[in-house]
């Protein structure tokens, strides 16, 4: 595990222990704010329709692609938000995130179930923000 910077804080007094995600996480550095990613590949064409754990794993490659265009990594997401269109597609959505973060100090999460995401076919839309840890020049 690398330094990122980033204090996970255990649950507040008062309120109940996440279960795969901190409440609160913070730190100093560099914001970035990575808009929703669904299950599209590079030339726009929906990867695993009606499948929700090919899109779900589609959508991290999709945001660690992201990441890494702003010098980012998974270790520096503070935040997601999962859209879902059912709340039974989580599990996948969980088990594609735990491929990529480090599931004891996960990022603060809210999880929504929408009637419907943009194309008909997508499942699921997962939106980040990160913050890069300032490095003394």
């Amino acid at each position: 595990m690398t330094d990122t910077g980033l204090t996970h804080i255990p649950a507040p007094e008062g309120v109940l222990p996440g279960n795969g995600y901190t409440h609160v996480v913070m730190g100093t550095g560099r914001f970035v704010a990575l808009s929703g990613q669904v299950a599209l590949d590079e030339r726009g064409e929906v990867v695993g329709e009606g499948d929700p754990a090919a899109q779900a794993r589609q959508v991290f490659e999709n945001l660690r692609r992201c990441l890494a265009a702003a010098g980012a990594t998974f270790d520096d997401v503070v935040k997601l938000t999962y859209y879902v269109t059912d709340i039974a597609h989580l599990p996948a959505v969980r088990a594609a995130r735990d491929a990529h973060i480090d599931t004891t100090r996960p990022p603060a999460s809210t999880a929504v179930q929408v009637a419907a995401l943009f194309r008909p076919e997508l499942l699921l839309e997962v939106e980040a923000f990160a913050l890069l840890r300032q490095v003394a020049e």
